[in-house]
């Protein structure tokens, strides 16, 4: 992997991530982009104890452009975008309309190809493996950064998930503090540990292992599978087999191994619904250990894949109790889903 920094025109950050080390990116963006400003503030809920970002200014961003206009898309035949080469493989940047910025933190886009109309699912082994490398290499630059707490990569996948860009891209965020998902589970971990002695998260794969019945696919180095309070239609829980906190701590066999195994998960969820159904709409969550916490040790980096598609052209809707009462209602019992997700392998 060859990884090149640069400037965009407004002074954020551009960094290329290229298969091959003779790649030359000097490519110099054209814009006469004024430099950004931001209004982005935390805020404290005296009431739950979370955080609120406030960024008025993201009102303003881009919000489904034709297919010609795409910023993401690489810069020829006139077009100028964020991304000034003619061809990329993985690029990531500062995001223009940050959630997150300066002590609260940071945000960037991630590019997984150059090409509009592909999605993740579509990659080659090869090309998935580059995006777990700038995955990795971000999260090991944001977390030397100060204002960085946690660093949380993702994808959202669908106009029904939200996405303003049809383009294939996820963001990675890095948090000023330690969000209340994870908060949870390191709560739960520490509890866990003082009551068995044990590792809350080895247990639990343990135990979906040892019962099988929602486990979806099991390799040599990783495990997926749906779990037993699973929140969402479907969704899928991927582990390494080796725990460790985040994506840098990885060994080199689990890595290898990664892009065979997520790119199979993507192609089944696409295939959940039945041929001729739109792409399966989701989002995809890594998990990582915050930095300098009480129990980070125990945390196991893992990642959650989930759909909000719950059949065939229905939704589900987070409403009154999810919504008001963070009491979620699944429609669809984990142990049908994973059933699901096993057959659809060979479909």
């Amino acid at each position: 992997m060859k990884k090149t920094v640069t400037r965009l025109a407004d002074g954020r950050e551009l960094i290329y991530y290229d298969s091959a080390d003779g790649t030359v990116r000097d490519a110099v963006d054209r814009r006469p982009l004024d430099a950004v400003s931001t209004s982005s503030e935390i805020r404290r809920d005296p009431l739950l104890g979370d955080a609120v970002a406030v960024a008025s200014h993201r009102q303003a961003r881009t919000y489904h452009p034709p297919a010609d206009s795409c910023p993401l898309c690489p810069t020829r035949d006139g077009r100028l975008g964020e991304i000034p080469d003619s061809h990329y493989d993985v690029a990531v940047f500062e995001n223009r309309f940050p959630s997150l910025a300066g002590d609260s933190g940071r945000c960037e886009v991630v590019c997984f190809t150059s090409d509009h109309d592909a999605s993740f699912a579509d990659l080659t082994e090869e090309q998935a493996a580059l995006v777990l490398a700038a995955w990795t290499d971000r999260t090991a630059v944001l977390s030397a950064l100060d204002q960085v707490t946690q660093v949380f990569c993702f994808e959202n996948r669908g106009a029904e998930i939200g996405v303003t860009l049809g383009h294939p891209h996820g963001q990675i965020y890095g948090y000023p503090f330690v969000t209340p998902r994870t908060e949870l589970m390191l709560r739960s971990a520490a509890r866990h540990r003082e009551e068995t002695g044990g590792n809350l998260f080895d247990d639990v794969v343990a135990r979906e292992e040892k019962e099988g019945t929602r486990v979806v696919l099991a390799t040599d180095h990783w495990i997926a599978y749906v779990p037993y309070a699973a929140h969402w239609p479907y969704e899928v829980h991927l582990h390494p087999r080796r725990r460790v906190p985040d994506l840098p701590a990885l060994d080199e066999a689990a890595r290898t191994e990664f892009p065979q195994v997520y790119l199979e998960l993507l192609r089944r969820f696409d295939r959940i619904f039945g041929p001729g159904e739109p792409p399966t709409p989701y989002i995809s969550a890594w998990h990582q250990a915050p930095f300098g916490v009480p129990g980070r040790e125990d945390f196991a980096l893992h990642l959650e894949l989930f759909t909000i598609r719950r059949t065939s052209g229905k939704l589900k809707f987070l409403a009154g109790s999810e919504s008001g009462m963070s009491v979620f209602i699944n429609d669809v019992p984990p142990e049908a889903a994973a059933e699901r997700l096993r057959e659809v392998a060979s479909e």
